[in-house]
């Protein structure tokens, strides 16, 4: 039975008992527990230590637990036992309180008391898991499932015999099942399945607390496994085993009461059990936490920095702990190979270790050395556990000395040409405490993160996948999906240089001002410090700088004109820096956010890159003439007609004034194709719509062509149509002439990202509703479908809109940066049509909860927009609308309806 003692000073136990004993029990212990959640919640808000609070309250349920079953009649042949969490004295908020009722032998003559009893336990409303079990069910139980077995390790008696108790220990010992190599084997298998389910990462934009790489189930793991091959009951006991050290005792120790603070919070939050750090408890949590927003950084930025320092600590700890256990418990008494490779470090059984603890005091540079010896030799699986240790010992040597030190500064170059794993040398660094001492700049950014959908690393992660995007390049099956990209990488003549530009390309970022220019500077200073020439070091320095530049032209500007592609083109200035560029843009947008980069973002890079090296190659005192680009279009078109029996007066007939921009957007052949559709179709009122997969080897979007007579809004009706069959516009290209009829291009992906061509019943449901709609614009009503998703809810940001004049295109340009949310073309679609605006284009950019959508605007007279009072007027209106639609679907689920007004 449990002691009573020490006592819980908030809980009157002489009044309960005297308030059960004169009115009803169970309403008794119902205010006592709802009193006592009160009590912990008030205390946890004030700031008390969280360690006091879990295991008071695990005290506090042991003394109802205790009273409840007294309320019973049973013998010293049955007993009441905490099991899991619990049985550790561990409870949160919405915990369940696990409990094994446990008899000698047989359970029939427990029956209606035990019944009883968890009755009781449901109408005191106590959350609890509970199984009942005599001894042999619990051998059998245990035995065949490692969980049960796990849960039997911890437990604690609440009320009963303790030799009842000892007696089920000892039969589901490690001597009796499960066995100390056995358990150790699961116990890691386990594991490995369970970082796998959460992507193998600390670093999730939602972590799961307790179950994520880092979290609290990796602490339970290395205490199951070391306290059943040492059979000891604590953690703290391990330290005399020599299993772990006080320093790493206390870590743990830290770790876990923070993340159980994280934990409490959350529950509290949730009001229920969930072990997910939600967006929508986040920011609440940092600023429970203390923690306030900053001119360079957000509280809950602060926040999730910490918590991700963390359980990048205790994965590292978890690390060494279950590489100290293989070795101890897996090869103790196997046969060791042991291969020295110097007089510092020797490869025992494939891993690498120190030839003893005076390495890396007496040669601080060997710090650096074994982890370029991992990256030269492809056999060595890892670090032993007790080099680990040393390298967690030592780590502290690496001060502005050491990074002075040209054999320091030389080693570090030559692991970035290491031919083996580069990326996984460098997160070991990162995980081990190396690389953020070496490169204090990088120590700053491990950890951080931004409070966005689009970027779904911290920086220190970000930068890590970026290196090892451009070193998958090189293999077979990656050369497959990128073919451009993997061939530019293979010809680039110093791949470290682009290595280094990606360490550094984000290094700046949370601090105040411009990231790539700070971080231009920085990449300068380490370039110069490690014997780079002035043209390397400009080379990267470049690189840093314009990082964004190759992704923002490709997504953002219309590339089918040479004037873009010429200023590009003289921005980069040389084959060279457009190579390397090239390289850095594609690993970087696919180590921000992989579920966002599209065949379509690629298609655009791909054109942007060729045409790009197309102008270099031409040179740049020769640009291509837009009016030459559109007249020869314009001929190929021409002759393409001619050979399908079109002749050259048909087709300018069907044209009429379109502008030149047209030419210059679209191909010959598409052009053909469309021309020959309208002329085929006669005089059919009805709208030309024509479906296909567009793409030069693969299909990358699929385009839709619609050509109408005298309909002005079929952007926001296609919009609306497209978004109603869950379809999203990539690119639009709005086309009309003097007489009002449409040449609008659309290029779409559903909902996987994907082209849809093949897809016949699509097909077939997009014409009939896209032709219905058309035909019928002022009866066209359409319901918003899709529902905004919570993640998305949770970012609130307020809408910009920028508007400027493109004198050279002869256009206005709008940019519209706004939450992601249904139906939002549509809704600009109707606000251009009230101010009679004409779209000429759009450049549709989705960053995860946002969109950077940029519009092509004129006048009814296709000129820029010149009135500036009516620019600001719709600036205002945009803004305003679109936030207030954003509070309303905040609000509720209620979805909007729009009505498109011929």
């Amino acid at each position: 039975m449990i002691d009573p003692h020490p006592q819980l000073l908030f809980f009157d136990e002489n009044r309960f008992l005297k308030d059960i004993q004169q009115g009803n029990p169970i309403a008794v212990f119902r205010c006592a527990i709802e009193a006592a959640n009160q009590h912990f919640d008030i205390r946890f808000l004030e700031g008390e230590h969280v360690d006091n609070l879990i295991h008071e309250r695990a005290r506090f349920v042991d003394r109802i637990l205790h009273y409840a079953w007294q309320q019973f009649t049973w013998d010293k042949n049955i007993a009441l036992l905490a099991v899991g969490g619990y049985g550790r004295g561990e409870l949160h908020p919405h915990s369940d309180i696990d409990l094994l009722i446990l008899t000698r032998s047989s359970l029939t003559r427990y029956r209606q008391s035990i019944e009883s009893f968890l009755a009781f336990l449901w109408d005191i409303q106590l959350k609890i898991g509970h199984s009942v079990r005599s001894l042999a069910q619990c051998v059998e139980e245990a035995r065949r499932d490692l969980t049960v077995a796990t849960t039997l390790m911890e437990t604690r008696l609440i009320h009963g015999e303790t030799k009842l108790r000892e007696s089920m220990l000892n039969k589901t010992g490690t001597k009796k099942i499960w066995a100390s190599e056995k358990f150790f084997i699961a116990k890691r298998d386990e594991q490995i399945a369970r970082h796998k389910k959460h992507g193998n990462t600390e670093y999730n934009l939602e972590p799961n607390i307790k179950e994520a790489p880092g979290g609290l189930r990796d602490i339970q793991t290395i205490n199951w496994v070391a306290k059943r091959h040492y059979q000891v009951d604590s953690l703290e006991k391990l330290i005399d085993k020599g299993f772990l050290t006080t320093e790493e005792y206390m870590q743990l120790k830290r770790g876990r009461s923070f993340l159980w603070k994280v934990r409490y919070g959350v529950h509290l939050l949730a009001e229920r059990a969930d072990e997910r750090l939600l967006f929508d408890h986040q920011r609440k949590l940092a600023e429970m936490s203390g923690f306030s927003d900053s001119e360079d950084r957000m509280a809950v930025e602060k926040f999730m920095q910490q918590y991700y320092r963390t359980v990048l600590m205790l994965r590292e700890l978890n690390d060494v702990m279950l590489q100290y256990l293989d070795e101890v418990i897996l090869r103790k008494d196997k046969a060791r190979v042991t291969r020295v490779i110097n007089e510092r470090f020797q490869v025992r059984d494939q891993f690498i270790e120190t030839v003893g603890e005076h390495v890396f005091p007496s040669t601080p540079s060997a710090l650096l050395e074994v982890f370029c010896l991992l990256g030269e030799h492809s056999g060595i699986q890892g670090v032993r556990a007790a080099t680990i240790r040393q390298l967690r010992k030592y780590r502290g040597l690496i001060d502005e000395s050491f990074r002075n030190d040209a054999t320091n500064k030389a080693l570090f170059m030559r692991l970035l040409r290491c031919p083996n794993f580069l990326s996984l040398q460098l997160q070991r660094m990162t995980r081990y405490g190396i690389l953020g001492r070496y490169l204090p700049e990088f120590g700053k950014i491990i950890g951080q993160m931004q409070h966005d959908l689009f970027h779904i690393y911290p920086v220190d992660a970000h930068t890590l996948q970026v290196i090892k995007n451009m070193r998958r390049f090189d293999r077979p099956e990656v050369a497959e999906r990128f073919p451009v990209t993997s061939h530019t990488y293979k010809n680039l003549p110093r791949p470290e240089l682009l290595y280094i530009a990606g360490l550094y390309h984000d290094i700046a970022k949370g601090r105040r001002g411009d990231h790539s220019t700070l971080g231009a500077v920085d990449v300068a200073r380490f370039a110069e410090n490690h014997g780079l020439s002035d043209h390397e070091t400009q080379l990267v320095s470049w690189l840093v700088q314009n990082h964004l530049l190759m992704s923002s032209t490709s997504q953002r500007e219309d590339i089918d004109d040479p004037e873009v592609i010429h200023k590009f083109a003289t921005h980069v200035g040389d084959l060279l820096h457009l190579n390397y560029l090239f390289v850095l843009t594609v690993a970087d947008i696919n180590a921000t956010n992989p579920t966002l980069w599209t065949s379509w973002k690629g298609s655009l890079l791909n054109r942007l890159y060729m045409e790009t090296r197309r102008a270099l190659e031409r040179g740049l005192t020769k640009p291509v003439d837009r009016f030459d680009w559109a007249k020869e279009t314009r001929r190929h078109a021409i002759a393409r007609l001619q050979l399908r029996n079109v002749s050259q007066e048909q087709a300018s007939a069907v044209w009429g004034s379109l502008a030149q921009e047209f030419f210059i957007r679209e191909n010959a052949d598409d052009i053909a194709r469309y021309t020959e559709a309208i002329i085929g179709h006669g005089d059919n009122p009805a709208p030309v719509i024509l479906v296909k997969d567009s793409g030069v080897e693969v299909p990358v979007a699929t385009q839709i062509f619609i050509h109408t007579k005298g309909l002005h809004n079929v952007f926001p009706i296609t919009a609306a149509c497209l978004d109603q069959l869950r379809l999203t516009i990539q690119d639009a290209r709005l086309n009309a002439n003097s007489a009002g009829n449409t040449f609008d291009t659309f290029y779409v992906l559903d909902e996987k990202n994907s082209p849809f061509g093949g897809n016949g019943k699509m097909l077939e449901n997009l014409q009939r509703t896209l032709s219905h709609a058309l035909q019928n614009p002022s009866n066209s009503i359409f319901s918003v479908q899709r529902r905004t998703s919570r993640q998305l809810k949770h970012f609130t940001m307020r809408t910009t809109a920028t508007i400027s004049n493109d004198i050279n295109l002869g256009l206005t340009l709008l940019e519209v940066i706004t939450p992601d949310r249904p139906g939002l073309l549509a809704h600009l679609g109707r606000i251009f049509m009230r101010y009679n605006l004409r779209l000429q284009g759009a450049k549709i950019a989705t960053l995860g909860e946002r969109v950077e959508d940029v519009f092509h605007l004129t006048d009814q007279q296709n000129r820029p927009l010149s009135n500036s009072e009516l620019c600001q007027e719709l600036q205002q209106v945009i803004c305003q609308e679109l936030d207030s639609r954003n509070q309303e679907d905040l609000k509720g689920d209620d979805l909007p309806q729009m009505k498109l007004i011929h």
